[in-house]
């Protein structure tokens, strides 16, 4: 392993493409799909292992991620002062908003219908107020005070958005700190341990649990901790068998860490090496095993995965229900198991192709018009050097 002393060597550079950043982000949302399925399937999961539990913790993972891309996606316009605030925005909304708003329509849809047939669940989780606080992602950066249970996935797309906003405030951090990562990381944990303590004296809970309830508080230290890790990896250079062996070595740590139920807090931060670990192995000229066109596909259609599969599951379940007469909160049967994840899956890829991308599309091609790339003006003041950083 090579460590070196100025980010401007080609050697610390990071490949424009960083496929198993991509195709990780599949696992993490199957990940999260399986731990809302274990709350409703027939086995006692913890009972044997902790991995489908501590999988819920793939939302943190993906923080991690949103920290770590957007540092290594935007860096080039960082580095030289020359961040356009509102095309950065502009894409960011087209990432996120296409896919929200299509699936927060489907669940209106779901909602009325279930109105209207008489069905049985609580009126209360879909109100107004919260719906509107939903729609404008804003849901998770107070107190909960107004129930916004349309979506239960999208508190973290309100934390996300709420990262994306403070963005040019975090990417400052990640400059003036880009040659001494470790105090980065540090800055991250401290700021972690501090927001931790903070929220188990108001809310009698860990960070790690915020949801609805000031979920941002959740966001800030992990997409800080994403930006600290880049700004590392940038100074590492390792080999392509060091590559693949650390790959290896912080995905088994963190699989054992989750099966033996280890503090949640734990658990987050091993899948910050996982995440560097993996960026590693494009920087080593490793990645063709997770670079296929299929796991990448499969990576891409993981936010319409996440989305998706709780309105279908509290769909599917409110329909067998009244079809057979079972309370609303029935245990679900393996079969049904199996079909939600097949059905999941199609409507996630659906969503993916049919909505997202071509909305993404559209947005962008607009923004392009609105503000062209070559006006683009500094909106953060100019940072060191890259020869300095």
């Amino acid at each position: 392993m090579q460590f070196v002393d100025q980010i401007g060597r080609e050697t610390t550079s990071f490949p424009k493409s960083l496929p198993a950043l991509t195709s990780v982000r599949f696992v993490l949302a199957l990940g999260v799909v399986l731990f809302h399925y274990q709350l409703q399937w027939p086995w006692n999961a913890m009972a044997s292992t902790g991995i489908f539990n501590r999988a819920g913790l793939g939302v943190d993972a993906f923080f991690i991620l949103s920290g770590f891309v957007l540092t290594h996606a935007y860096r080039q316009a960082l580095e030289d002062g020359q961040l356009n605030y509102r095309r950065f925005l502009a894409a960011r909304f087209a990432r996120v908003y296409p896919a929200h708003i299509a699936v927060l329509g489907f669940v209106l849809v779901m909602v009325g219908a279930g109105t209207l047939i008489g069905a049985e669940f609580d009126r209360r989780l879909y109100n107004p107020l919260g719906l509107l606080t939903t729609v404008l992602l804003v849901h998770a950066w107070l107190p909960e005070t107004v129930v916004a249970e349309w979506n239960g996935p999208s508190w973290s797309l309100s934390a996300e958005w709420f990262a994306y906003l403070a963005f040019p405030a975090f990417a400052w951090i990640g400059l003036v700190l880009a040659r001494r990562p470790w105090i980065l990381l540090a800055l991250s944990a401290l700021v972690f341990v501090a927001l931790d303590l903070a929220y188990q004296s108001v809310f009698g809970d860990l960070v790690v649990h915020a949801q609805l309830n000031m979920g941002i508080l959740r966001i800030i230290p992990e997409f800080l901790y994403g930006i600290g890790l880049y700004r590392l990896g940038q100074r590492v250079q390792l080999t392509r068998r060091q590559a693949i062996g650390a790959a290896w070595l912080s995905a088994i740590i963190l699989l054992l860490l989750m099966h033996f139920k280890a503090d949640e807090r734990v658990v987050v931060a091993a899948a910050g090496p996982l995440v560097l670990s993996l960026a590693l192995l494009s920087k080593s000229g490793a990645d063709r095993a997770v670079a296929r066109p299929s796991m990448l596909a499969a990576g891409e259609a993981s936010y319409a995965l996440y989305l998706v599969h709780m309105p279908i599951l509290i769909g599917w379940k409110g329909v067998n229900s009244a079809l057979t007469q079972r309370p609303s909160a029935y245990v679900l049967a393996w079969w049904e198991v199996a079909c939600l994840l097949m059905l999941t899956l199609v409507v996630a890829f659906a969503v993916h192709f049919f909505v997202e991308r071509p909305a993404r599309t559209w947005i962008r091609r607009s923004t392009d018009r609105l503000w062209p790339a070559s006006s683009a003006k500094p909106t953060i003041a100019p940072g060191p050097q890259r020869s300095d950083i």
